[in-house]
């Protein structure tokens, strides 16, 4: 099992009046790789800046393997930091930019250093380390990095990829408990930062430290991370696996943050039946309550396409997109318009049927969140010229009421 090794206790931040995090409560396990994911303004990069000792809470505890360190200055901490700009020593090379940290004295204590710091009026005795001890670590961190050769590069010369290779291993060169990544990745093409974040993952396993990791980019989060934290407004919306995450979203919101969803209202009739547009459907789901009104989240890859004579609902199609692998299409069910995902082509203004098995719908509690998030109706500029598509009511009325 593994051990905690950070904890944020009632944490809140207050800038000016306004609250960044509201009592934020969440612990982090050792050699995890954690990401905190939400859109601009969440309260992500400030829970990072906390961690790493930039910004001290308001109210609440940062905890460290079980020491309070809200007043620790950042380079005491046991932390390190790789932000979105590397920050790089243009006039140092590859090597002089990793070595850099190495080369600083540390503080430190022996049995002779209470003595010491007595007779140097209270002085700290500090260690320097040698030359080949800092060679050693900083071939071993550039070989881990996969910039082996590249010691006397500068580092203008490099392309994106490789300052960050470069700002991370002067990070963890000085060997932390922990490594912060405030979006690392945001100035890459869109290949690189693929490349990349197979690289980070490869990383943290092979040295076996804890990464914390902030975006907005829920490839990014799903794609790396042990567990994932969504945020919005400075609270926490659900902590979990990326499988969970995905497949079982808590609210609207994180359905809506983390993939494409259709989010529409349903009546839970009863356990495994589930009711939307006055049809009632099959589902995994119970526990709630008779008749009781819920979200109902169905992904746009989990439902079929099929004849209208086959279809449990039929629509018409609205919008195609090609994507290269599949179509995106926008499908209009009663003025409520659906995404879905499809290999099949199917033209704009024709009429088709679906079919959805009972794992493909995920049945939510209602929350603050609800009627926000899930209709597909300004997913692209053609919507300022299409208007509701006409169909007679009866087409849904008029089929039967279980499937």
């Amino acid at each position: 099992m593994s051990k905690e090794l950070i904890r944020l206790k009632d944490v809140s931040m207050t800038f000016d009046g306004e609250t960044i995090l509201d009592n934020m409560n969440i612990y982090f396990n050792d050699k995890e790789f954690l990401t905190l994911l939400g859109p601009s303004g969440c309260g992500k990069t400030t829970t990072l800046r906390i961690i790493g000792g930039f910004l001290t809470p308001t109210s609440g505890d940062v905890i460290f393997d079980g020491v309070r360190i809200n007043d620790i200055p950042p380079h005491k901490r046991q932390v390190n930091t790789v932000f979105q700009r590397y920050a790089l020593f243009p006039h140092l090379n590859v090597y002089d930019n990793v070595a850099f940290g190495l080369r600083i004295p540390k503080p430190y204590e022996d049995v002779s250093s209470v003595a010491l710091s007595e007779a140097s009026g209270g002085k700290k005795r500090k260690k320097k380390l040698s030359e080949t001890e800092i060679k050693s670590r900083v071939t071993e961190m550039l070989e881990i990095v996969s910039l082996k050769g590249f010691e006397h590069r500068s580092v203008s010369s490099l392309s994106g990829g490789q300052q960050q290779r470069v700002a991370i291993a002067r990070a963890l060169v000085n060997q932390p408990k922990v490594l912060l990544l405030d979006e690392p990745l945001g100035a890459l093409d869109m290949r690189l930062r693929k490349d990349m974040q197979q690289e980070l993952k490869r990383i943290q396993k092979q040295m076996g430290i804890t990464f914390i990791y902030v975006t907005h980019d829920q490839e990014e989060a799903l794609s790396m991370s042990d567990t994932v934290v969504v945020m919005n407004a400075g609270k926490i919306q659900q902590i979990g696996t990326p499988e969970d995450i995905y497949n079982e979203p808590k609210n609207a919101f994180v359905a809506d943050f983390i993939g494409e969803s259709n989010i529409v209202d349903g009546i839970m009739r009863e356990d495994n039946v589930v009711e939307i547009f006055g049809r009632k459907f099959r589902c995994l789901d119970k526990g709630f309550a008779p008749d009781e009104p819920v979200d109902v989240v169905i992904r746009p890859e989990d439902v079929d396409i099929v004849d209208v004579k086959d279809g449990a609902l039929t629509g018409t199609v609205t919008s195609v997109t090609f994507k290269g692998m599949h179509y995106d299409i926008i499908v209009d069910f009663k003025g409520f318009k659906w995404l879905i995902e499809t290999t099949d082509f199917c033209p704009e203004g024709s009429r088709i049927g679906i079919k959805i098995d009972p794992d493909g719908f995920h049945v939510m509690k209602k929350s603050e969140y609800s009627g926000m998030f899930g209709d597909y109706s300004s997913y692209s500029a053609e919507y300022d010229e299409i208007g509701d598509v006409e169909y007679e009511e009866s087409s849904l009325e008029d089929e039967a009421d279980e499937v």
